[in-house]
């Protein structure tokens, strides 16, 4: 098993600690986080998505011509674009990156979120469902070497067929509802996991595997986190908690809630439960998430980069091959985290590999 490293570009160098940005797509800040996170030893980085924010695609494409190896995790939410066309967009991408693209996809958000975009009243399982035949779709015009028909609920394609093919196009998936674990296991290539304890990272990674198996599928699996480092323990405690009160500031100005959530998802219900006590294990820090709602990736390790690098790898244990790693000042903690933090984690990873580790069966 090799580690790999996703850092995430956002399209303006701010965060949960910072105030409404002056730019919503800063392309000064999306250049210098696409060349710091290839210098930095990242093998991809994350493109977000959202019912209000730029194009994905379209920011990943300008990123990729300014690279030669850095790849990228495009966020793609099936319903809004046929399965057809995506295919063709992705792969398209896929072949001018020089084969440097793989798919996030996000099956829903709130109900509100996807009304944005003009779904309105479709219910979370019905969103699984429409997903699993997108992706079947999807493959099928990426795998395809004569036209081909589809006729499913939800999408309807005669003689489909693209000419462009991707030349290596993983697809990554989250959700910890069972509906999401189910699609997980049929299309999967890399299962994504948000930041949460061994115990419930183990059992995540055992449940998608037993999935995939029922499909004679392997998938990796990547692991979200927002590291906080420091030269000793006490002071990245300090500076999380320096964090923690930002956090707060901000959203009592904006009259956002810093407590009493009701997230509508069962992977952020999972997550603000672990957010009750602060800190869980050694290292995980859970102050943001208990704040935000446990809005997407939102927990972190805290402590030396040393201490923070073993706390990565007894998740490595469990099966984990990939870590997604953003910081609350994005191009500050990338560039930081590749000079500290990927460097070390990679040469302790490899000074164990004659050990026997315990993986999640």
């Amino acid at each position: 098993m090799t580690l790999k490293f996703i850092g995430y570009i956002g399209f303006n160098n701010t965060s949960e600690i910072h105030g409404p940005a002056r730019r919503i797509l800063d392309r000064a800040y999306v250049e210098d986080a696409a060349r710091a996170q290839e210098a930095g030893g990242f093998d991809r980085v994350l493109i977000p998505f959202g019912s209000n924010s730029p194009e994905s695609q379209i920011v990943a494409a300008h990123a990729a011509a300014l690279t030669k190896r850095l790849g990228f995790l495009v966020a793609h939410r099936p319903g809004f674009t046929q399965p057809t066309l995506a295919a063709r967009q992705l792969a398209t991408l896929d072949q001018l990156s020089g084969g440097r693209v793989a798919v996030h996809i996000i099956t829903g958000g709130a109900d509100e979120e996807m009304a944005r975009d003009g779904d309105v009243g479709s219910t979370k399982a019905e969103r699984y469902t429409r997903t699993d035949e997108y992706l079947d779709v999807l493959r099928q015009e990426w795998n395809a070497t004569v036209p081909f028909d589809h006729k499913g609920r939800f999408y309807e394609v005669r003689q489909g067929f693209s000419a462009v093919k991707p030349s290596n196009l993983p697809v990554f998936f989250g959700g910890s509802s069972p509906e999401a674990i189910a699609v997980a296991g049929r299309h999967a290539d890399v299962y994504a996991l948000w930041g949460e304890t061994l115990a419930q990272v183990a059992d995540a990674v055992r449940k998608v595997r037993h999935a995939a198996a029922d499909h004679g599928r392997k998938p990796g699996f990547s692991l979200s986190l927002r590291p906080v480092i420091a030269d000793t323990e006490e002071a990245a405690w300090a500076k999380a908690r320096d964090i923690e009160d930002q956090v707060r500031t901000v959203r009592e100005a904006a009259g956002l809630p810093v407590s009493g959530h009701r997230p509508p998802n069962a992977g952020s219900l999972r997550l603000l439960e672990t957010a009750t006590g602060n800190r869980r294990d050694a290292r995980l820090w859970t102050g943001v998430a208990a704040l935000t709602g446990a809005q997407g990736n939102s927990t972190g390790l805290v402590g030396t980069p040393e201490q923070v690098a073993d706390a990565m790898l007894a998740y490595a244990d469990l099966g984990i091959d990939h870590f997604l790693i953003r910081g609350f000042d994005p191009l500050g903690d990338a560039i930081a985290y590749g000079e500290h933090l990927i460097p070390l984690v990679h040469a302790k990873y490899a000074a164990r590999q004659d050990r026997p580790v315990a993986l999640a069966g």
